[in-house]
This record gives structure tokens, C-alpha cells and sequence, in this order.
């Protein structure tokens, strides 16, 4: 047993942790639009508009804040007026980075949009600088958000919206440094200070300008960018990393692992967190007042795609240890609440670490969308200062802090809400944690705990669906402390009054 102390201070409030952290991604890539997000107002699968309403309501529950669309290296082949207008004189095309299947673009700008308020979150445009051009970025952005009388709102009135919509976040290009055009750091800043320009604000909408940061640890990427790009032509810079346990050409099963893939997996996942720190010590040298954020909008396990599915498709079961990856992931990101203005797991359903697995009219929420159901209490709460006696786990070769914690207060009605998140990596030993609150604080009365765990290969399939899920339970809490035990392979999220 794993016997340790988890010191929370509510005193010292660090920052927001923006509900955005929470964020989702969603791309034309195998099923995740098609059959996983639409399947056409004439479907038998009860839908609204087309959009599944079964999907729609699981995403609302968990207080989905923002979806990134339409990609991903599709975002840079894609032209926006192939995807408006009458279904039938719609653009087919091939997707040429995913599986090479026909597009038949019967999901563009209006279903998106339409998509974002069902499930009632902030939409993220990736305009295309890879094979796209200024004129038509500049164009898009004035038929999504222009009011009045123009060519652009007249054809979106004539399409079926008279109302312009308010669409916030734009990021400019997507991976520009690979699929995105290969380009170098200078050449694409050049770029994308060009296409910021023409990106305009109309009528009350205010654009969020996003710029493609780097790759990983590709360190030069960031530090180029940010010396020709400053705070007057972006908010923010986006991060890419996602968590493979060995390497691009051996990424390993999603579901057939040992204890060492498990470990050599949350290894890899907790790399971003030196990742992120050494692109903010960057950030903080090239600019000095904080004014530019950094975003991760890719993030997430990827292994091998599952057996007799198409490889570009990249459909992969989730296990739990996935949800572990999710739970290391977003204390990570809370952690660094003052720089990381948001976060986009990959994707929101049936692709690489997704939150939803559907087949036909059958749904399946992951591991991953639990760890996002029980970490919800976090946004736009204030993250405040916890430390935890950490101990390692892992095997003879390799080696991990066992434990991973976030803490954050939310006050209402002059009542203060603690809410802590923690997750145990070890796969023998639970922890015994003593919570722990300074001179002044005491806990205050019941406590709603939940529980997620089970052996690490764990997943839910359309035979078991619940196979792997939270159980919740009311707890008595009073007193300084509190002794709360997370299980092996396991993670807790537990809310209670303080005073």
C-alpha cells in the first residue's frame, strides 16, 4: 500500500482553469464525423438535423466547452464552399490523408455550426493556408459571422441561416510544419501574418487568432515563430503531442499490452509536461508579459489500428490505461492554467483516444469519457496550490511517480467548493492519502466521491458497455483532514464544502 499526505492550501488560488481545457477535436477522419456524429436527417438512429442525438446528449453531460473541426490535416485540403448549399451540388472529393474514401462534404459549415449549439459549446475553425488561399479564409469567416447585407451573409441566408453565428476561436493552418505544407518557421509566419490580417472581426464577433506552434519537443519551431509573430497578430499557439508507447513504426495494441507497455505508455504521457514547460520557458523569454497562450488541440494516446478495420481510419479501443492517460493529462494542463488556455483530446468519437465508440445505432462511452465526466467540476473553477508525497511505481525497468492531483475551488453563494481529482498509475498497490487542509480550513460536511478502475486492459464494447465505469458514493467529511484511499490502476474525484 502506497501511504502518503495530499496538502491543499485554498488560501493560494493559482488561476482560472478555463473550462476550454476541457475541449474535444473532431475530424474527417474514418468514422468519427460520418456514422460517429452524422448520419443524415433520413437515419432510423434518432437524430436532429442529422447530428445523432445519442452523441449529442452524452456530450452535453460532461459540459463539452469547445470542438475543434474540420481537421486536423484534413483542415488543409479542405475548401469551405464545396461543404454549403443543396446537398446534391456539394463537392465529392477524395480524403486523401484518411483512407483515400470519398467526401461527400454533406457535413460543412452549417452542420458544424448547427452541431456546436446542440450540444451548446464554442466552435474552433482550422482554416486551410496548406492548399487554400487568403481570399478564401477572409471569405469564410465573413459568411459565418458577418450581419447586414453582404454577398457572403445573402448566401448564407439563401443556404438557411439569416443570423450570423458567433464563432470565436480560428486557428490559421493546421501542423503547417508537416502536413500542413512542410513549411519551415519563418515561411509559415510570414504566412500566417498574412491571413490574420485578412481574418476579420464583424459586427460583435471577435476572432481568437491561433497559430500553429510545434510538433513535441520541436523546440526551434517555436522559438522561430514567436520571433516574427508577437501579440498583435495572435492570442495563442497550438501544441501537437501525442502519447505512443515506443515509436511511430511500432505504436503497439491498444488492448494487447503487459505491464511494461502500460508503464513505458504513462511514461511517454507524462513527457508533455516537460515538453510544455521548456516551449513556456520560450514563450516567457520572447514574450515577457504573457500575452500569448499556448494551446494543446492535439493530444492523446495512438497505437495500432484495431484488427480488420482500415488503417486510415485510425479506429483504437480504450482501456484504462487511457483513462489514466486522460487523468495525468488534464491535471497537467490545470496545473499550468495561467499559460494553457485550452486543450483538444483526439477525437471525439471513433478515432485514436476517443470519448465515444459508436456502431450503427449502438453507443459506447470510454474509459477516456469517464475521466472527463468526473473531472468537470474543475472548469472555470480556481486551481489552488496541492502538493502530494509521491512515491514511484513501474517494474525493474521502468519507472513512474505513482500518483497525479489536481485541486480547484469554486465559491457560490459565499459557499466554497473543493473539488480533487487524483489518479494512483500503480497496478499492485492502492493509496492510502491523508488530505490535508492548513490552519483555518476545515472540511465541511457531505462529500461526493467517485470511483473509476479496474485491470488495466479494461474496456467497454458494445457487448459490455459498462463494463468500466464510475461508481459514486456520498462520504461524511469534517475535520483538517480526511484520509481517502485511491485504488491500484484507479482514479477518485471527490467534491466537499470547506470553511
Amino acid at each position: 500500500m502506497i501511504k502518503t499526505v495530499l496538502t491543499v492550501n485554498p488560501n493560494n488560488e493559482i488561476g482560472t482553469i478555463a473550462p476550454e481545457i476541457y475541449g474535444h477535436f473532431s475530424e474527417h477522419l474514418g468514422r468519427c464525423i460520418y456514422e460517429g456524429i452524422f448520419v443524415g436527417r433520413d437515419s432510423d438512429i434518432p437524430n436532429t438535423n442529422g447530428i445523432r442525438n445519442d452523441v449529442v446528449d452524452a456530450l452535453k453531460a460532461v459540459r463539452l466547452p469547445v470542438l475543434r473541426w474540420p481537421g486536423g490535416c484534413f483542415a488543409d485540403e479542405y475548401h469551405w464552399k464545396d461543404g454549403i448549399g443543396p446537398l446534391e451540388e456539394r463537392r465529392r472529393m477524395v480524403n486523401t490523408n484518411w483512407g483515400g474514401v470519398v467526401e461527400d462534404n454533406s457535413f460543412g459549415t452549417h452542420e458544424f455550426l448547427d452541431l456546436c449549439e446542440q450540444i451548446g459549446c464554442e466552435p474552433y475553425i482550422s482554416v486551410n493556408v496548406g492548399s487554400g488561399t487568403v481570399q478564401e479564409a477572409a471569405e469564410w469567416i465573413e459568411y459565418m459571422t458577418a450581419p447586414g447585407e453582404s454577398t457572403f451573409s445573402k448566401l448564407r441566408e439563401k443556404n438557411g441561416r439569416k443570423e450570423p453565428w458567433k464563432v470565436k476561436y480560428i486557428g490559421i493552418g493546421n501542423e503547417n510544419w508537416g502536413c500542413g505544407g512542410s513549411m519551415e518557421p519563418q515561411y509559415y509566419a510570414s504566412e500566417y501574418k498574412k491571413y490574420q490580417q485578412f481574418c476579420k472581426d464583424y459586427g460583435d464577433n471577435h476572432l481568437y487568432k491561433i497559430a500553429c506552434g510545434p510538433s513535441a519537443d520541436d523546440y526551434n519551431w517555436t522559438r522561430e515563430l514567436l520571433s516574427h509573430v508577437n501579440k498583435w497578430h495572435t492570442k495563442a499557439i497550438s501544441l501537437h503531442y501525442y502519447t505512443i508507447p515506443y515509436d511511430w513504426e511500432h505504436k503497439g495494441s491498444a488492448t494487447d499490452f503487459n505491464e511494461k507497455d502500460y508503464y513505458v505508455t504513462l511514461r511517454g504521457t507524462r513527457y508533455i509536461e516537460e515538453i510544455i514547460d521548456k516551449h513556456l520557458a520560450i514563450m516567457d523569454e520572447l514574450d515577457k508579459e504573457h500575452e500569448i497562450s499556448l494551446i494543446v488541440d492535439e493530444w492523446g494516446t495512438w497505437y495500432d489500428v484495431e484488427p480488420g478495420t482500415n488503417p486510415g481510419f485510425l479506429f483504437q479501443q480504450n482501456t484504462m490505461r487511457d483513462a489514466l492517460v486522460a487523468s495525468i493529462n488534464l491535471n497537467i494542463f490545470n496545473s499550468r492554467c495561467t499559460r494553457i488556455a485550452m486543450a483538444n483530446i483526439a477525437q471525439v468519437v471513433n478515432v485514436l483516444q476517443a470519448m465515444i465508440l459508436t456502431e450503427g445505432a449502438k453507443i459506447v462511452k470510454t474509459p477516456t469519457y469517464e475521466v472527463f465526466d468526473m473531472y468537470k467540476e474543475h472548469q472555470g473553477a480556481r486551481l489552488v496550490e496541492s502538493a502530494v508525497f509521491n512515491s514511484e511505481t513501474g517494474t525493474d525497468e521502468v519507472r513512474i511517480p505513482a500518483l497525479s492531483q489536481s485541486a480547484s475551488i469554486k465559491e457560490q453563494n459565499g459557499v466554497k467548493v473543493l473539488t480533487l481529482t487524483v489518479s494512483n498509475a500503480s497496478l499492485t498497490d492502492e493509496a492510502e492519502i491523508e488530505i490535508a487542509l492548513p490552519e483555518g480550513f476545515v472540511f465541511d460536511g457531505e462529500a461526493a466521491v467517485s470511483v473509476l478502475t479496474g485491470d488495466m486492459h479494461d474496456c467497454n464494447t458494445f457487448e459490455e458497455p459498462d463494463k468500466v465505469k464510475q461508481t459514486r458514493r456520498s462520504e461524511n467529511w469534517s475535520g483538517r483532514t480526511h484520509t481517502l484511499t485511491v485504488p491500484a490502476c484507479g482514479i477518485v474525484s471527490a467534491s466537499c464544502k470547506v470553511k
